[in-house]
């Protein structure tokens, strides 16, 4: 894909409030580039090279590392296949580690009277405090896959794609809440259609899923539509669900599968 084509590319699936490619392409390294499709928000692929640039680094080693095979794309399970756990390999060692966020609300309430003095001036007076009111749990449940320093990064491969809400709700919180600075999701391309549209499905036992007529299913069975992809990601990114929160997605493309034939520039 050239430059050109890709800022259309941009342009057309990010939205208005996505970071442009230029940027993308000065703060990610370019075999990234060729490997997965990027995307930034919030400039979060500049924020994440200059003020992390350790966390961006092992976050590009982990996916220029990665590969796949058809058999594993083909083979039963979804989210907790072995495709996302191969990330999970590289990123545990590093001390990247779930995390989840819990908090009260405490409100306290202030309250002033007014006098009226012979001056004809109003003077406040402050009231006794009140107890605070406090509601237990008012933040909880908020859970990242993996977290390190102010960097949070989650992958969804093949979950329902709410999951995607889930996720940007999260992000949005512990952003909010002081615990990251920024975030980065991994999931699929859309550019992976064509491999799932000529790949059979698997059974447990590696043999050929077949239908009720004995044709071969194709795994876009499997990896449908209302699944997490980019697709289902990025209009909930241009819609802003991700909050304040500045995020850096990278979707996985058929480069990454390292027995697919892959096309000559």
């Amino acid at each position: 894909m050239t430059d050109e084509e890709r800022n259309d590319d941009v342009a057309f699936h990010a939205g208005a409030n996505a970071d442009t490619n230029e940027e993308i392409q000065h703060y990610i390294n370019s075999n990234i580039l060729q490997k997965y499709d990027v995307y930034s928000y919030r400039h979060a692929a500049s924020i994440l090279k200059n003020s992390f640039p350790t966390e961006l680094r092992e976050i590009e080693n982990a996916l220029m590392n990665f590969s796949m095979t058809t058999e594993e794309i083909a083979e039963p399970g979804g989210n907790e296949s072995k495709i996302p756990k191969k990330i999970s390999a590289f990123m545990r060692p590093l001390n990247w580690y779930e995390t989840r966020i819990q908090g009260d609300l405490i409100i306290r309430v202030h309250e002033h009277s007014e006098e009226i003095l012979e001056t004809g001036k109003i003077r406040k007076n402050t009231l006794p405090a009140k107890d605070p009111i406090t509601i237990k749990n008012y933040i909880d449940g908020h859970k990242i896959d993996f977290v390190k320093g102010r960097v949070a990064l989650d992958m969804e491969w093949n979950s329902k794609d709410q999951t995607f809400d889930r996720d940007l709700y999260a992000f949005r919180m512990f952003h909010e809440c002081g615990v990251i600075s920024l975030a980065v999701l991994i999931t699929r391309s859309e550019k992976l259609n064509e491999v799932f549209s000529a790949l059979p499905l698997r059974k447990k036992d590696g043999s050929i899923d077949t239908d009720s007529n004995g044709e071969p299913k194709l795994c876009k069975q499997k990896y449908g539509a209302s699944t997490t992809w980019m697709g289902k990601l990025l209009y909930r990114l241009n819609a802003g669900r991700h909050g304040g929160c500045p995020v850096l997605v990278f979707g996985i493309r058929p480069e990454a599968i390292s027995d697919w034939p892959q096309q000559t520039p």
